[in-house]
């Protein structure tokens, strides 16, 4: 009767899976993407919020975005923050466009207005026809060198010049010999494929720091579940700079990312579990998720490509994302050993991750020079600009101006050339 009842909700046996492979997909998929927890809380504390804070704000996020994923949209996806626009939140909107954190807050949750009135209307359609797939790809190539270069600032192996702009840092440090001892114990993990491998990775880091003496075990503070400053991150959103262009630039950028990023990994997971007709409700619920984050006090969240391992290990219906969320929530146990991981074991994971994202560039055409040429100008001024919004700019404005040069300006949409207007028109108002 009960497996009746959760087969009527989910569609668990019809869908060839059952309850006790749902919730092994879970466990897989949780333990896959548990690093997000570290990884997120210490690039939101970059941005000025509390690290106890963050990691709460983390954790939450997670939770609430895998249960409606699950509950709602009965997919075994998870949605954390994203790595990329978590980056896109701190070095860009608060260090390079000067917006606090919790205007920025106010910038996701904007975002995620927009994101819903695109994914419940056919503008959702009409976006991802209009924007050709090569500065699709090249984003996701640029965002992925930008976490690169972020990881290797946060192992010191990389650091500002004092004749040029950045240069290699003191290979006998400790903090650089730590990180390369954990890259090295990273990669081999990851080649290997071993389960929960970043996860390891950032165990072994933060062990291998505290034997150098990197590590202040004084910061941990008495074990047990407090809320810390997290009052003053949930619910934070300032909208003081409403009225400005800088906001409204945030706005725009963080909204096209978010909904092509989604565009991308949502049909390809819905095809990885054969079915196809869910696209649309895991792009609405993902927008709605968007919303929480802002609320919650963190990034937007995305649904990641880790949630992979999940559906391999068999997770087809919602059940996985639920028993992904509730370990989420258990995880507030463990918060005070997180604030006092090392950046030396979290730079190897930047690296990976960023590593793994420029498979993308395989997909660009780089033959047709009219392609290739936006698309890289997308995937440099990303990183070497600090700003994944001016990154954008700088392909889609040299997008339809390359076509028009080799007469093919038919290739061209009408919201592209919009789109690319709005930028050249911020780069325009920002220089005079």
């Amino acid at each position: 009767m009960f497996k009746e009842k959760i087969n009527n909700l989910t569609g668990v046996y019809d869908k060839g899976s059952t309850i006790k492979r749902e919730i092994l997909a879970g466990c897989v998929s949780f333990f896959t993407i548990v690093y997000i927890i570290v990884v997120n809380s210490t690039i939101l504390g970059d941005a000025g919020i509390p690290i106890e804070a963050a990691v709460w704000a983390t954790i939450l996020t997670s939770m609430v975005g895998c249960l409606i994923m699950g509950i709602w949209g009965n997919l075994p996806f998870i949605l954390v923050p994203g790595m990329g626009v978590n980056a896109m939140f701190t070095y860009t909107f608060v260090h390079s466009m000067g917006l606090t954190w919790q205007e920025a807050l106010a910038v996701v949750f904007l975002s995620g207005i927009f994101f819903v009135i695109i994914a419940f209307t056919k503008l959702s359609k009409i976006l991802a026809t209009s924007i050709p797939a090569s500065l699709k790809d090249a984003i996701s190539v640029g965002l992925g060198l930008f976490l690169a270069l972020i990881g290797l600032e946060k192992s010191q192996i990389i650091v500002k010049g004092e004749h040029s702009l950045i240069q290699l840092g003191d290979i006998g440090s400790l903090e650089v010999i730590a990180f390369l001892l954990t890259f090295v114990i990273a990669i081999i993990l990851f080649l290997r494929n071993v389960p929960a491998n970043f996860l390891i990775t950032i165990l072994m880091g933060t062990f291998i720091a505290w034997i150098f003496g990197l590590v202040d075990t004084s910061e941990m503070g008495s074990f047990g579940i407090t809320a810390g400053d997290y009052g003053q991150v949930f619910a934070a959103m300032s909208f003081e700079r409403i009225a400005s262009l800088t906001f409204w630039v945030a706005i725009f950028s963080l909204t096209m990312v978010l909904v092509f990023e989604h565009i991308g990994l949502l049909s390809g997971q819905v095809s990885q579990i054969n079915q196809p007709e869910k696209y649309s409700t895991g792009f609405r619920v993902s927008s709605v998720s968007t919303i929480f984050s802002s609320i919650f006090g963190s990034s937007p969240t995305v649904s990641t490509v880790e949630g992979a391992a999940g559906i391999a290990a068999g997770g087809r219906t919602g059940i996985t994302s639920i028993v992904t969320g509730i370990l989420f929530l258990l995880s507030i146990f463990f918060i005070p050993f997180v604030k006092i991981i090392p950046g030396s074991a979290i730079a190897p994971i930047l690296i990976i991750i960023g590593g793994l994202m420029l498979q993308n560039v395989k997909n660009i055409n780089l033959q047709d020079l009219s392609e290739a040429i936006p698309a890289f100008l997308i995937i440099i001024m990303i990183p070497f600009s600090y700003s994944i919004a001016d990154g954008i700019a700088f392909g889609f404005i040299a997008y339809p101006l390359a076509k028009l040069v080799v007469g093919k300006s038919n290739q061209v949409s009408i919201p592209l050339y919009i789109v690319a207007g709005l930028f050249l028109i911020n780069f325009i108002l920002h220089g005079v």
